[in-house]
């Protein structure tokens, strides 16, 4: 009764001319899954804190706990719309394949058959982004991880950070491209670092300006934990996002966060202020609800009450996994994002 009675609301906002319309739904996420890592120690990587002898003691009952906790706020993501929630979710901080493939696989959400795709990059913590996606939904074709060359602070060669992993499939048919990010931290400052997050913006900004040169109505979708607001120059110059979508231009982007942001709402906290880095932002081509594919229908914040902190100095910002380095139980120091699309059947 209570997936016919959201099935009905969501017809009952798309009347037309006294004519109620049917849509097809797909919900898109993302979702920063803070520090994921096994608990083995790779030499290569630093990653000696996230072991059972590291200083966060990240036991094999830490890691497995962790999993259960951020798949049940994955396999409820979008369920208000559709009942196979996310069909596409971009994630990041995560150490390898085998992680994501140990989380595909709790119970939770294990009947979805999410499919994994992931490149490790040469990030310094050893940290990657990464694509699950129902394979009900889409049918991956090709991708590539795009590196992010950013100079290093003491002008010594290249700092390293995490790819950009671009994906092309078919979702229902349609081809679409995604690009999933983890841009730099605001390490030493937000002006400071502000041009390193210029470069990594490029790098997707490149490829999505030879696809649009092709077809401005190209179907794109760039999403991440961007570490900029919606309202900073690496959302509003570098990749040109609009808040309003009547001034969004062949070629252009949408960015429905801006909204949020304004009204103080955010994805985490830091000293008293709500910042909106997890943004997923849309191409010209989702913006026409007359067309016969898949469009931008709505953008939402997963926050339910219990992945807010109730106690300490993160009271009211999303329940991190440690506190320090004691175990917190928690699920992600970020809120995950998701968006609707919706396409109308005949």
């Amino acid at each position: 009764m209570r997936s016919l009675f959201l099935l009905v609301m969501l017809f009952i906002s798309h009347v037309g001319f006294g004519q109620t319309k049917n849509y097809k739904v797909i919900c898109v996420g993302f979702y920063n899954l803070e520090n994921l890592f096994d608990t083995i120690n790779q030499p290569e990587v630093n990653d000696e804190d996230f072991t059972p002898a590291g200083a966060n003691h990240y036991t094999s009952e830490v890691y497995w706990d962790k999993l259960h906790h951020l798949s049940r706020v994955i396999s409820e993501i979008g369920t208000d719309i559709t009942p196979d929630g996310a069909a596409i979710l971009g994630v990041a901080e995560i150490e390898n394949h085998t992680t994501l493939d140990d989380l595909v696989k709790m119970e939770s959400i294990k009947n979805r058959n999410y499919k994994v795709l992931e490149y490790d990059s040469p990030d310094l913590r050893g940290i990657d982004v990464a694509l699950l996606y129902n394979p009900k939904y889409f049918t991956l074709e090709s991708s590539k991880s795009l590196f992010v060359p950013l100079p290093s602070p003491d002008d010594s060669g290249t700092y390293f950070t995490r790819d950009v992993l671009w994906a092309t499939g078919k979702l229902d048919g349609e081809t679409i491209h995604i690009f999933v990010n983890h841009w730099p931290s605001r390490r030493g400052g937000e002006e400071a670092s502000a041009p390193n997050r210029a470069i990594a913006a490029s790098v997707s900004k490149k490829i999505i300006d030879s696809l649009m040169a092709i077809d401005p109505n190209t179907k794109i979708i760039l999403m991440g934990d961007l570490n900029d607001n919606p309202t900073d120059a690496s959302m509003t110059k570098i990749l040109g996002c609009k808040p309003d979508i009547s001034k969004v231009k062949p070629g252009g982007m949408y960015n429905p966060w801006v909204d949020f942001y304004k009204k103080g709402l955010g994805t985490l906290g830091y000293q008293d202020a709500w910042s909106l880095f997890d943004q997923i932002v849309y191409s010209y081509g989702w913006l026409d609800k007359n067309q016969s594919g898949y469009f931008f229908h709505k953008a939402h914040i997963y926050n339910k009450e219990y992945m807010v902190e109730k106690l300490g100095n993160f009271a009211g910002y999303p329940k991190r996994t440690f506190s320090g380095n004691l175990y917190n139980a928690g699920y992600s120091d970020h809120f995950p994002t998701y968006t609707i699309l919706l396409k109308e059947t005949k």
